[in-house]
């Protein structure tokens, strides 16, 4: 015995036999009747309009004189009222290049200055080196002055004759 997949309009029509009695029970029986398929495709995500698009879709709803054509031009669209609010701020704010940036969350711009700040650092490391270095040496000084009782003073006068 064989059996076979039936989609939704035959087992329809196999019920309406089997009530009818053209259809025995050993028959309908063979027939095993598949259900559709319940598990849901995963959704691509968020939605992402490119800038001519939203330019045009803010142009149409500015061209639309009789009340409900922007509702209209929504629903064909499928957009929200909010996307053309926010559409239409950017676009006041610097047409196509403002629409053009849909990017979430914390806009990170790049800091110009930073290459000199990071050259600037270096520069004051090396710096500071030297004059903990120099510190050393006065400290040196000091201390050998102390030891051969010579007055620092005495010594640095004598160098510049």
């Amino acid at each position: 015995m064989f059996r076979r997949e039936v989609n939704a309009a035959e087992k329809i029509d196999l019920v309406s036999l089997e009530r009818s009695g053209r259809l025995t029970k050993s028959a309908s029986r063979q027939v095993r009747v598949s259900a559709p398929d319940p598990e849901v495709s995963a959704a691509s995500g968020r939605r992402r309009f490119s800038a001519a698009y939203k330019a045009r879709i803010v142009r149409e709803a500015d061209a639309c004189k009789e009340p409900g054509e922007i509702g209209a031009l929504l629903r064909r669209e499928g957009l929200y009222s909010s996307h053309l609010t926010h559409w239409r701020k950017d676009y006041r704010k610097g047409a196509e290049s403002a629409l053009a940036d849909d990017k979430r969350g914390r806009k990170q711009t790049k800091n110009p200055l930073k290459p000199e700040v990071e050259r600037l650092g270096r520069e004051l490391e090396r710096a500071q080196k030297k004059l903990k270095q120099a510190e050393l040496i006065i400290e040196f000084q000091k201390n050998l002055c102390e030891i051969l009782g010579i007055s620092p003073t005495s010594v640095s006068e004598g160098e510049e004759k």
